[in-house]
């Protein structure tokens, strides 16, 4: 279970320790004995070394920046649609609905894989074509965002195969047709505001929740922002922050990974995979 917090937290704090790994190391057992501990532990951990360079990581970041600092009513022109692809405002999204008087203190920005409206597969949930601004807006952003979500798929279907040695299953199990063949995969870009999280008064960067997909990739600036919490059943709940890595993901497992792998069956078998930009 995880939130977020903004513009870094006030001492004291507890951080967490999660595992580091490296999509590069020859030893695959090693990478496996680190996943099974992560699930065990938190269900989260770094991702290094995953093939996309930093330079391309710092361009992404720079871009998503140039859209969230557009005026408002240019990010209007492209709000989020019912095939959820587009902006979504300040305060959109209330995550922890019992905790929170507002929505959470953040604005994003949804990519999907594109599907053409003609295309059958465009009348299946979370299908359809992409929202880009004006090309006159934000020259080559769309080209960034298009080439970003590619990668970033890339190193999740990477992440997947280890996943699925450490259930003891084949190599390329969730690289079938009817697992991650054709994925719902997101790319969100969210920028969240200078405003501390006060809990005491139901104030939030993002409430606390569980990710409901298979996995996410979190790429973040280096604010100390992130928290979870590794048992989310205990009195009072304790929240560690995770520290930043420059050019890792932060990988969280979610909860269709859950049911997949053993909690009470899925009634629907979607491919989910999400990688959210952070700053």
């Amino acid at each position: 279970m995880a939130n977020q917090k903004q513009s870094g937290p006030e001492p004291p704090i507890k951080v967490s320790t999660i595992n580091c790994i490296d999509l590069s190391n020859p030893d695959i057992g090693e990478s496996v004995a680190l996943l099974k501990q992560a699930c065990l532990d938190c269900g989260f951990f770094y991702v290094v070394n995953h093939g996309i360079s930093q330079e391309f990581m710092d361009e992404v970041f720079a871009q998503s920046k140039k859209f969230f600092y557009l005026p408002l009513n240019e990010k209007l022109k492209v709000l989020r649609n019912e095939k959820h692809r587009g902006y979504t405002p300040m305060f959109d999204k209330v995550l922890d609905p019992d905790n929170q008087v507002h929505g959470d203190y953040k604005e994003g920005y949804y990519i999907g894989v594109d599907v053409p409206e003609n295309d059958p597969e465009s009348e299946k949930p979370f299908n359809g074509p992409n929202v880009w601004p004006a090309d006159g807006v934000l020259p080559g952003w769309r080209q960034t965002m298009e080439k970003f979500h590619h990668e970033a798929l890339e190193v999740g279907k990477a992440v997947s195969r280890i996943i699925a040695l450490a259930l003891d299953l084949e190599v390329d199990f969730f690289d079938k047709p009817e697992v991650l063949g054709k994925p719902i995969a997101t790319l969100r870009l969210l920028h969240y505001e200078d405003q501390f999280s006060d809990p005491a008064k139901g104030i939030y960067g993002a409430g606390a929740h569980s990710d409901f997909g298979f996995i996410t990739l979190l790429a973040t600036d280096d604010v100390m922002g992130l928290q979870i919490c590794k048992d989310k059943d205990a009195k009072p709940q304790i929240w560690e922050y995770v520290t930043p890595i420059k050019g890792a993901f932060i990988v969280n497992l979610g909860d269709m990974l859950e049911r997949w792998s053993n909690c009470p069956p899925c009634t629907e078998f979607w491919g989910m995979v999400k990688t959210d930009i952070l700053f």
